[in-house]
């Protein structure tokens, strides 16, 4: 169904920009909370999501991060996904969700690299993940397929990481923050008015101006975009990551892990197929609307870098490719979520860096609860708020792919 382009109300408790899984994420918890009887007015300017990040996800869930918040985090998103029905009230129309643990695998070619997946897999093991370390003879007995030449340390946990059907969950919170009353409009904020240290309203590139209790940053890589309307700056920016689908002559016997390579570049299992990624050779911001592919890139670099790691892929043929963008925070690769302190009625989800699409539940639920209580309640996300960036203590996630 089209969504109008003109809100129904001139005045809103709240206005989310951003109507992709973050945006949408936010707008079902709040619809969800028990505290929450207010207004909401989500605002997107493509529904047909065609270019934004959710479209261009891996959707792929993981525990293994250098930070204990990204972990908890993930903890939570694991459960929702394993509990989706339970989690949206065991409606019957709701779906479970397909969840694929085929795990990750992330090698280790130098003794830095090495001490950091101890010290992660330390972490990680102490919240209860079931990462563990495999040297050289113990990954050749398990997962024969790789060449390990030059790899001194992995690290893999199958229990709780894989694919799962971000598509279904977003699908499933949109409609029913819909029917729960949130108003979706396809609209294009252009600018924000600001009154000392609050936004007071939203212009429309319509012309229509709406005013708010809270506004909602969840315009992904444009995100500094919107910021700047409020007189704020972030440290995101749009970053392009290149996605390739393609078929082995020589299949595996096995599931792949989502191997993280020395190389930068990673692979996995994708049903019949493998699917691999990484970033551009010259990576750096780009501008939100700029999809243009290196065509030479599966050529000169991933391709053969698969090749080397498992040699059974020798023959690949490429089935389809794609270029989306990370909201990329410049500063420590991690999210900002919370209040900004400038501008207290103006929230921020942002700068997710390539993890967002499996921290959404959380990340949504959390922001929901900060906006009907005033405060976190079931798990503290103010490590990542937005103060740390201007006080130089920043909260450097290592594990971004």
């Amino acid at each position: 169904m089209a969504l109008p382009d003109t809100p129904s109300r001139t005045s809103y408790d709240v206005i989310i920009i951003g109507g992709a899984m973050m945006g949408t994420a936010v707008a079902w918890f709040l619809a969800d909370h028990p505290g929450f009887d207010g207004t909401v007015l989500v605002v997107e300017r493509d529904p047909s999501y065609e270019l934004s990040s959710t479209a261009h996800t891996n959707s792929c869930l993981r525990q293994q991060f250098t930070q204990p918040i990204n972990v908890q985090v993930s903890q939570f998103g694991v459960e929702y996904v394993r509990n989706f029905r339970r989690f949206m009230g065991d409606d019957p129309e709701v779906p479970d969700l397909h969840f694929h643990p085929f795990g990750y695998m992330y090698l280790a070619s130098t003794v830095a690299g090495a001490q950091t997946l101890r010290e992660a897999q330390e972490m990680q093991a102490g919240l209860g993940a079931k990462t563990r370390l495999l040297s050289p003879g113990q990954l050749a007995g398990e997962f024969p397929f790789y060449d390990l030449d030059g790899i001194v340390l992995g690290s893999h946990n199958a229990a709780d990481e894989g694919y799962f059907d971000g598509g279904s969950m977003f699908d499933w919170w949109r409609r029913k923050a819909r029917a729960a009353g949130v108003e979706y409009i396809r609209g294009e904020v252009t600018g924000l008015t600001r009154t000392g240290a609050s936004v007071d309203a939203v212009q429309l590139r319509t012309g229509t101006r709406v005013t708010c209790g809270q506004v909602v940053n969840a315009a992904g890589p444009r995100g500094a975009q919107v910021a700047a309307m409020a007189g704020l700056t972030l440290p995101v920016e749009p970053r392009k990551r290149y996605t390739f689908v393609f078929e082995a002559a020589r299949p595996l016997d096995q599931d792949l892990p989502l191997t993280v390579d020395p190389s930068g570049v990673h692979v996995r299992t994708d049903g019949a197929m493998y699917m691999a990624g990484c970033a551009p050779q010259k990576d750096g911001p780009v501008a939100p609307d700029d999809f243009a592919a290196d065509h030479a890139l599966w050529e000169d670099l991933v391709w053969p870098a698969i090749a080397a790691r498992i040699p059974q892929f020798d023959a690949l043929r490429l089935r389809q490719s794609w270029v989306g963008h990370y909201a990329y925070n410049t500063a420590d690769q991690n999210a900002l979520v919370g209040p900004h302190p400038e501008v207290p009625n103006f929230l921020l989800i942002n700068g997710f860096s390539g993890h967002g699409f499996q921290q959404a539940p959380a990340m949504g639920r959390g922001l929901a609860e900060w906006i009907a209580v005033g405060h976190y309640e079931a798990l503290d996300l103010t490590p990542f708020a937005y103060g740390r960036i201007p006080a130089g203590r920043p909260l450097l996630e290592q594990a971004v792919i």
